[in-house]
């Protein structure tokens, strides 16, 4: 699709987040008039949808936060305005670069999980090959704006679902989805919708197609995208590689896909699994999920192009993001160490799962609950009761998480705490969650849950947790 010429336009920009202001600025310095409207932001122009003057609206931008059934969009639709979101636009108003070429290629990441791990990753590797090429989209700075920067070689770009509701002419250079589970099926209206939405990052990628080749249903959307000739498709795996594939083996990162170098089909060894600790546990046992994130991310970086052992040293030294597996304090008791991990970014089971399957047997006591979503956790429970030692129910919406455990687990202690008192909330768990812990236990905070019931955000929760965790251990053992 050509630029698109928006000199003169006026476009109804909805909502005045990140992604809102971005649109609005750019849409002013690409000439046209945004109309901002949100119920909340006293900067906005408009504060009811009800005062939208139609007539006058030549296309809509909207944020993520608005599901396609809200009426406003319904009513959009209804009159033949064409409705985008921050994806589309930055995407059409893109500039050319001022030292190469063509606009920045843009690397993009969806997935229902690891897709901020993944993004900064493949980030932090384009910048050790002296690339500017940040993380942005769905994290960091707006879209838009960053779209406009003629300066940047590339952008990595984490993609949510939502976003990519509202996308239709994006072509990536390099594209991955990194798993596909239930997760937002309110807003999208079922499995289905919500992996259709997924696969949109896969349509005329042009380098290389990165797909979760565990995963029945991503792997599906791979062999059904439609790229652009020569066109790299590359699946990971955490078992051994087959052809096409990239994986693990005897310890190794190997190599099947031809894409670290070797031949296609030959077994090309790229770099021993321990070398990379902070994708492990201090005892050196591997995070899985963070595992599968460095695979997809590896695979993204070598098929755009840049060098490989630069890549691997930057993987190397790679830590993930707060809230994201992250020891927080650690209290020395008469026992042993306990060690408290915020994981506050697994919102959701499946997110969840790949968390606790990271520890021992019966060594984890489970801070969960939250915001469910219309999720369902009795098999999670179920898989997972072997590593569970005791739980601690949080959050307003705690019956989806009560039922799992007693259907699935109900010889696994519990304590459920009281929702009423916000702001103590996370001292209560901390305490509870501490008492049923010993030396070498781990207190993991991995609710399986939106965190916007009790919270602003799944980084308020972490910090709240890191903080609480900090008081016990301060007054109970030493840091």
């Amino acid at each position: 699709m050509e630029p698109m010429d928006i000199n003169g336009k006026t476009v109804l920009v909805a909502g005045l987040g990140v992604s809102g202001r971005g649109m609005a600025d750019v849409l002013r310095a690409c000439g046209a008039h945004p109309v901002t409207v949100d119920e909340r932001n006293p900067d906005a122009d408009l504060h009811d949808f009800g005062a939208i003057d139609w007539d006058c609206i030549d296309l809509v931008a909207t944020s993520p936060v608005f599901a396609p059934t809200t009426p406003f969009l319904v009513e959009a639709a209804r009159r033949g305005i064409e409705t985008i979101g921050e994806v589309e636009l930055a995407w059409r108003l893109r500039v050319g670069r001022d030292h190469a070429d063509g606009p920045a290629p843009w690397i993009g990441i969806t997935g229902t999980n690891g897709k901020t791990s993944t993004t900064e990753m493949t980030a932090a590797m384009m910048a050790a090959c002296g690339l500017d090429a940040p993380a942005v989209g769905n994290i960091g700075r707006s879209l838009s704006l960053a779209a406009r920067d003629p300066h940047a070689d590339a952008l990595c770009v984490e993609l949510s679902s939502f976003q990519l509701h509202f996308t239709s002419s994006l072509a990536l250079a390099c594209a991955a989805i990194t798993n596909i589970a239930d997760d937002h099926l309110d807003w999208h209206g079922g499995i289905d919708n919500y992996a259709a939405d997924k696969a949109k990052v896969f349509h005329g990628v042009t380098r290389a197609l990165v797909y979760n080749a565990d995963d029945a249903r991503v792997s599906a959307l791979a062999a059904a995208a439609e790229t652009a000739p020569g066109c790299r498709r590359i699946g990971f795996t955490l078992g051994v590689p087959a052809d096409g594939q990239i994986g693990v083996e005897d310890g190794w990162i190997v190599d099947r896909s031809g894409v670290a170098g070797a031949p296609a089909g030959t077994a090309e060894r790229i770099a021993e699994v321990a070398g990379f600790t902070h994708l492990s546990e201090p005892d050196g046992t591997v995070y899985p999920h963070l595992l599968a994130d460095a695979l997809t991310a590896l695979a993204l970086v070598l098929g755009y192009g840049v060098d490989r052992e630069r890549a691997l040293e930057a993987l190397r030294a790679f830590h993930p993001g707060g809230h994201r597996i992250q020891t927080v304090a650690t209290a020395t008791l008469a026992d042993g160490d306990v060690r408290f991990v915020d994981d506050s970014k697994a919102t959701n089971a499946h997110a969840a799962k790949a968390s606790l399957s990271s520890y021992a047997g019966k060594s984890v006591v489970w801070i969960a609950g939250g915001l469910a979503k219309g999720g369902r956790f009795e098999q999670l429970v179920a898989d997972q009761a072997h590593v569970i030692k005791a739980a601690v129910v949080i959050g307003v919406d705690q019956r989806p998480m009560l039922d799992a455990f007693a259907a699935s687990a109900p010889d696994i202690p519990l304590t459920v705490i009281d929702p009423a008192d916000r702001d103590t909330v996370m001292d209560r768990a901390v305490e509870a969650a501490a008492g049923y812990a010993h030396g070498g236990d781990v207190v993991l905070m991995a609710p399986a849950c939106a965190s916007m019931d009790q919270f602003r955000s799944y980084a308020e929760r972490g910090d709240r947790f890191a903080a609480a965790a900090a008081r016990w251990t301060e007054a109970h053992g030493e840091r």
